[in-house]
């Protein structure tokens, strides 16, 4: 008998726990009054610097033998996707 009262209570709580749905009528009126919206957000695209190469500037160590060496890179990114790299300095930091 606990059971029952027990589960009757559970499914009469979850009947008015659950929301009525409503349909919604989908007619072309309804959609014409509510008009599609774009934002943006930022400035416009300039294009005065798209051709314009990034250069970036890296440094990382290498071995040559036994000794180590700094290494100062420049790498040059072009709008065709092209990329060149340039070492501008190398010194000797040591042995092993």
């Amino acid at each position: 008998m606990k059971k029952f009262l027990v589960l009757s209570a559970m499914l009469g709580a979850m009947v008015f726990a659950v929301p009525s749905v409503e349909a919604k009528s989908t007619t072309a009126s309804s959609a014409a009054a509510d008009p599609q919206i774009n934002i943006r957000v930022g400035q416009p695209r300039r294009g005065w610097n798209n051709r314009r190469p990034r250069v970036v500037t890296r440094t990382r160590i290498t071995r040559v033998g036994r000794y180590r060496y700094r290494e100062v890179i420049r790498t040059t990114y072009f709008a065709n996707g092209r990329t060149r790299t340039q070492v501008i300095s190398r010194s000797r930091i040591g042995r092993w």
